[in-house]
């Protein structure tokens, strides 16, 4: 059975659909990658079931779930992807945008925000938030401070064993 025709199951005749809600939410998109993952297909002889509750596949949970993902934006590809994914707690960004650039098109660089530097700008000299360093060492070390000393490896148990 495809994912668009209507169930034979009788439960889904007397049932109905689960609706969709009206305005989605955050919640309702991360109930509706647990419902198509949950749900998911599992080949049987006599065809694909509901892998959590074995009805016939799709489910009314995998549909709903897969009409809130395409109201939310997600296509099927993407959605089947988060199929094949398996984790049913992968995060969808809300609201869902798809944002790629175009092939052969650099990605826009946002303006960094008031008062910070630019992430490549980091660690420059003349830029603000620079750190000095000396030279040779790393940013993290500091010259001429001793550190703690460091024990040598154990070689014997230092309490004596109960024999």
């Amino acid at each position: 059975m495809r994912v668009g025709e209507q169930s034979t199951d009788p439960i889904d005749q007397v049932l109905g659909e689960v609706p969709v809600p009206a305005s989605l939410t955050p919640e309702d998109v991360r109930l509706a990658v647990r419902a198509v993952v949950v749900h998911a297909a599992e080949e049987w002889p006599n065809g694909p079931l509901c892998r959590n509750d074995g009805a016939s596949y799709p489910c009314r949970l995998h549909r709903w779930g897969r009409r809130v993902l395409e109201n939310h934006g997600l296509n099927e590809r993407q959605i089947d992807a988060l199929i094949r994914h398996g984790n049913p707690f992968v995060h969808v960004p809300f609201p869902f945008t798809y944002t790629t650039p175009r092939p052969g098109t650099a990605p826009a660089r946002t303006a960094p925000a008031a008062g910070y530097p630019a992430r490549d700008q980091v660690g420059r000299p003349g830029t603000p938030g620079a750190r000095p360093t000396t030279s040779g060492l790393r940013p993290g070390v500091r010259s001429g401070v001793p550190g703690r000393p460091v024990a040598p490896p154990a070689t014997a148990p230092r309490w004596p064993r109960a024999s």
